[in-house]
């Protein structure tokens, strides 16, 4: 996988842990990927280095029996967990915890993942675009938009569960048959009431209730593979009855998504992080609080 524009390589060790560590063999600089894994050790492709727990290397086949590993042999491994089905790689010290879904403890929700997608847009832009309210009746109006008012009301913006920090609003929203599964509602439109919020760096979540006492919950993960190619996936948490089928509940989230991905791909390059290189409003008063504080972190 890319990562920040490096390449890494990750595996399980012989007692399960997951490994991660540059892609690049310290002996010739073969890729460890193509390489491959045999009780719990991943073995380069190139010349047979073997690697195990740790990262640390356990066999050189040139070499002479007894002659210890070169001590610069080892791999520098980095920072990497399993949380909420998706694996969380951190290439240096982490500035923050992985985000808390306490929703992930509660029986009465189930928990649904999705694929891997590559985004060919900068991760900023899209954490930006899924803070943002103003853009649903317009790319959206295939999905849910177009049927609230465009006109934005003042928003507050609030510390939320978990960490997150963000806003509630309520919109009402075109409810097509496609989206009645989504929704657990019949009619045309539906109400919404949204909580969002952001938690540093690059991770969202959405709170989407409705008058039904259905909670549908998303956490939006777009992570970096360079400055302007991003994987984008999103976790689903839902306190339904569990009978309908979960690629069928998802259904409905993947359109609203490929909206989002069809406007995003659109804009080019970075999204400029400097107070004043963009316009904004009123409406946009999370996106700019999320990007206000992102600068700092990176600044710290």
């Amino acid at each position: 996988m890319r990562l920040l524009g490096d390449d890494y390589v990750l595996w399980r060790d012989a007692e399960g842990l997951l490994v991660g560590a540059p892609d690049r063999c310290p002996h010739r600089e073969a890729p460890l990927s193509a390489g491959s894994v045999k009780d719990g050790c991943l073995t380069c492709a190139y010349h047979g280095w073997t690697f195990g727990a740790g990262g640390r290397c356990c066999d050189v086949p040139s070499a002479y029996e007894g002659v210890p590993v070169p001590p610069r042999a080892h791999l520098s491994t980095v920072g990497v967990a399993k949380k909420y089905g998706l694996i969380w790689v951190c290439p240096g010290e982490p500035v923050a915890p992985i985000p808390e879904m306490a929703v992930d403890e509660d029986p009465s929700f189930r928990r649904i993942n999705t694929e891997v997608k590559v985004w060919h847009v900068s991760a900023p832009r899209m954490v930006d675009n899924f803070l943002d309210i103003a853009h649903f009746p317009f790319v959206h109006v295939g999905t849910f938009g177009g049927a609230q008012d465009p006109r934005v009301l003042p928003i507050e913006l609030v510390d939320l569960e978990g960490g997150f920090h963000g806003y509630r609003y309520e919109v009402v929203a075109k409810n097509p048959e496609e989206a009645q599964k989504t929704s657990g509602s019949a009619g045309p439109f539906v109400k919404r009431v949204l909580t969002t919020g952001f938690y540093l760096p690059l991770t969202v979540r959405s709170t989407i209730s409705y008058e039904t006492g259905l909670e549908h919950i998303l956490m939006l993960v777009s992570t970096p593979k360079d400055e302007v190619t991003s994987y984008f996936t999103f976790v689903v948490w839902r306190n339904d009855d569990f009978d309908v089928p979960a690629d069928e509940v998802i259904e409905f989230d993947k359109a609203i998504g490929e909206e989002d991905r069809i406007m995003l791909e659109r804009l080019s390059g970075e999204l400029s992080l400097e107070r004043t290189a963009l316009v904004s409003v009123q409406a946009d008063k999370a996106p700019v609080e999320w990007r206000r504080r992102f600068t700092a972190m990176l600044g710290a």
